[in-house]
């Protein structure tokens, strides 16, 4: 399991009995005047080598060579927020398609983009600087995530009126919901064909699964107990129909069984933030390693057997 532990300033790969496979960065992997500081989202790139690392409150997307241990490519400018070229402000879930180009939604400049490491400006983008309400494809209300679907269409999910998009790559959209009695909708994304996943970002949180006319599929939203959520940000689909998700201000991951309605595993100590074994500090990102990584569950992988 890589996870982004943000007030760590770290990226840290968990094995399911709880080893700390690898961690980055350690001394030496930076080079001189580079930062890598409270990492918000983190996803393994399709052909499995490396990793993209999405900086949210310090503006920028990063991609880390998983071998090297270096960084390889970066969109943005650190510590400085903006619209023109290599600026990003408050982008967040950075995710590489099959193409190498980066999709990420860029929250606070009300805009989806897509980035290539050969353009300092966006090759595309959907939305409208400073327009943030739901009308896309040419407003976006805040939009917090953009999760890739199997057939090449992308999930938008819009903070600002509590919006879930599905739209093609041209902005088309193809229907739109609320997710039902969600205060906010956090990172969207296919849980099964037809069923999609969404973390409310509240405390008390919950996870939701729903069909596309916005009925409520399964809930999970315990108010009391080990099942209560402190402000969880991203749920997502395993191939054994678990859940997976981070609940970032109970500093843990965990895996929710929605056929039994219990946690099934967990890393972390239940509102304890440490950064020792065993401890994470406000996880706000993660996604198994293939072959069991998102690219790999909506069938964009390309990374050969054992790269992990």
């Amino acid at each position: 399991m890589l996870i982004a532990d943000k007030k760590n300033d770290r990226l840290v790969v968990v094995s399911p009995r709880g080893q700390v496979l690898w961690q980055w960065p350690q001394p030496g992997d930076l080079a001189p005047g580079q930062t890598f500081v409270i990492p918000d989202d983190v996803f393994v790139t399709p052909d499995g080598k490396d990793v993209i690392a999405t900086e949210e409150d310090d503006f920028v997307i990063t991609e880390v060579d998983v071998t090297t241990r270096k960084i390889v490519w970066r969109y943005g400018t650190p510590g400085t927020h903006g619209s023109g070229p290599n600026q990003l402000w408050n982008p967040d879930d950075g995710m590489m398609l099959p193409d190498r180009t980066v999709l990420a939604p860029d929250i606070k400049n009300c805009r989806i983009v897509d980035l290539s490491p050969s353009s300092s400006a966006p090759l595309w983008t959907l939305g409208t600087l400073g327009a943030c309400w739901h009308q896309p494809p040419t407003h976006y209300g805040s939009p917090n995530g953009v999760f890739p679907l199997p057939d090449g269409h992308f999930l938008v999910t819009e903070i600002r009126g509590d919006w879930v998009d599905e739209i093609d790559r041209a902005g088309h959209v193809l229907w739109s919901t609320h997710p039902p009695a969600v205060a906010y909708p956090s990172d969207s994304s296919q849980y099964r064909p037809g069923l999609y996943v969404t973390a409310d970002y509240s405390d008390v949180g919950q996870v939701v699964v729903f069909d596309q006319s916005g009925a409520v599929r399964w809930r999970w939203d315990p108010s009391s107990g080990d099942g209560r959520l402190n402000h969880p940000s991203l749920a997502e689909g395993l191939p054994n129909g678990d859940i997976l998700l981070n609940d970032d201000d109970n500093h843990r991951v965990v895996v929710l069984d929605p056929a039994r309605n219990k946690i099934v595993w967990q890393y972390g100590h239940t509102g304890q933030a440490g950064a020792q074994p065993g401890y994470l500090n406000t996880p706000d990102g993660l996604d198994p390693v293939p072959p069991h990584s998102f690219a790999d569950v909506v069938g964009l992988s390309t990374a050969k057997p054992g790269s992990w």
